[in-house]
């Protein structure tokens, strides 16, 4: 059986994939991967080891300037047609939303046989989207190592006005630069800290959901993320000093946990509770016409918080009365009302998911409960191996100059409980706050949320 967390980089994106002791197979069928100093000039190569050369170059004002006039240049030394597009930003920065993948499908050469992104997150994402809609491969040459989903087959999107994952296809070459990425505004980096500081729930809540509700989880998986972790943590501190191997460090694990997640065929391996606070606030933030922070560190506090609420959640002993008589306060008609004033414009689609999940059915409710009861022990268990100390995390975060709190970057108290209540009902997914509603105690923990960013 194969040992993905031993594997060099190169070993894991071999195309027949792996067979694994989970029963499944795992594939990130890459053509090319390349992490290093001075690559830039690579991009040829990395075309001629995908098969195509006639590249669709995507990109925003910013990215073009970091590096998309680069690659240009190398494209016009080796005599290589191609097309570019650069991408109008309608607000203060590039939105994975559906005006911009209809910007670029609208503008794309048919002509074109690859579609190559220049840029990091959102690039990357509005790539992966417009090349399975078009039929055509994708490749990123990375701006900043600020998110991990180089190499997953996920992408996160805006899609009416809601954050969703679309799982579509992974890039085939993904080529970055050290010295190009060292050089991204320093809170890319941060944010590129916290997305990763994010895996120790992430990997918490998938073993934590497969013992409740037996959904798929792979240990070797698990694994790999862990090492893409401690690759991370290992160079937090020289990370902004902007050191060149902490860099490569960084980049190096953030794809790691990209091919977890193409493995996985799911996002579950990188994000829990810490993404839904973000990805509350982003909806929040859309409702209103208001402008948001970076993923990564919208990420990376929602990591702090829900870090914080484990150290209250070790000390829980479950009580099946207080449980179910909290669902029967909790009834359809009050739990509609708080979706519609958490959510405004997008509850339709959240009362939507939970007609077609049924989350909120009673017989599921008596099942996890039940669940939960016999495995707290287990739970507690899992607990302790997985999350670390909120102290030194906060350390790590307060040493590299990250937001440390929502009100920093100008998210109200309100809205962050709001963000907590509602995380549980953007998606059918069970994370630490399901399991505290399983439990009966979200109202106190809303509480817990409130008092810990007063």
């Amino acid at each position: 059986m194969p040992d993905f967390k031993h594997m060099k980089l190169s070993e894991l994106v071999r195309h027949e994939g792996y067979t694994c002791q989970c029963g499944r197979e795992h594939i990130c069928a890459l053509d090319y991967l390349n992490v290093g100093r001075g690559i830039i000039t690579e991009v040829p190569e990395m075309l001629k080891a995908m098969g195509v050369s006639h590249p669709f170059v995507v990109c925003d004002d910013n990215t073009y300037r970091a590096a998309g006039q680069r690659v240009c240049e190398v494209l016009d030394r080796s005599g290589i047609p191609y097309k570019l597009y650069v991408i109008p930003c309608q607000t203060d920065r590039l939105k994975p939303a559906e005006w911009e993948v209809g910007s670029v499908v609208m503008h794309f050469d048919p002509a074109c046989d690859v579609l190559l992104g220049v840029g990091s997150g959102v690039v990357n994402d509005i790539c992966k989207v417009v090349a399975h809609a078009v039929g055509r491969k994708n490749a990123i040459v990375g701006t900043a190592p600020s998110m991990d989903g180089y190499a997953s087959n996920s992408s996160s999107m805006e899609v009416n006005h809601v954050k969703v994952s679309l799982y579509n296809q992974a890039p085939s070459g993904i080529l970055l630069d050290v010295d190009i990425l060292s050089q991204a505004p320093m809170r890319m980096l941060w944010a590129g800290l916290g997305d990763m500081i994010a895996k120790y729930i992430a990997i918490c809540e998938w073993r934590i959901s497969h013992l409740i509700i037996d959904e798929y989880y792979c240990e070797d998986i698990a694994d790999l993320m862990r090492v893409a972790l401690a690759k991370v943590m290992s160079a937090a501190d020289r990370l902004t000093e902007r050191d060149p191997d902490a860099v490569q460090a960084v980049a190096e694990g953030l794809v790691l946990a990209g091919i977890g997640m193409a493995f996985a065929k799911i996002s579950r391996p990188a994000s829990g509770l810490e993404h839904y606070f973000s990805h509350m606030w982003e909806m929040m933030a859309l409702e209103r016409g208001e402008p948001y922070d970076l993923h990564g560190i919208q990420v990376g506090i929602g990591s702090l918080l829900t870090l914080n609420l484990y150290k209250d959640i070790r000390a829980i002993t479950p009580d099946a009365a207080k449980a179910r008589d909290y669902w029967q306060r909790m009834t359809p008609e009050r739990w509609e009302k708080q979706i519609r004033a958490i959510f405004g414009k997008t509850a339709p689609e959240i009362l939507a998911l939970e007609r077609a999940s049924h989350k909120n059915d009673p017989d599921k409710h008596e099942a996890r409960l039940s669940r939960i009861i016999a495995n707290w022990d287990r739970i507690l268990t899992i607990i302790d191996e997985e999350i670390p100390d909120f102290d030194r995390i906060y350390g790590v975060m307060a040493k590299a100059g990250m937001p440390l709190t929502p009100q920093e970057i100008g998210i109200s108290a309100e809205d962050t409980v709001n963000a907590f209540i509602g995380s549980r009902d953007v998606r059918d997914k069970y994370m630490t706050c399901t399991l505290l509603w399983d439990l009966g105690l979200t109202e106190e923990y809303a509480e817990k949320v409130r008092q810990c960013i007063s």
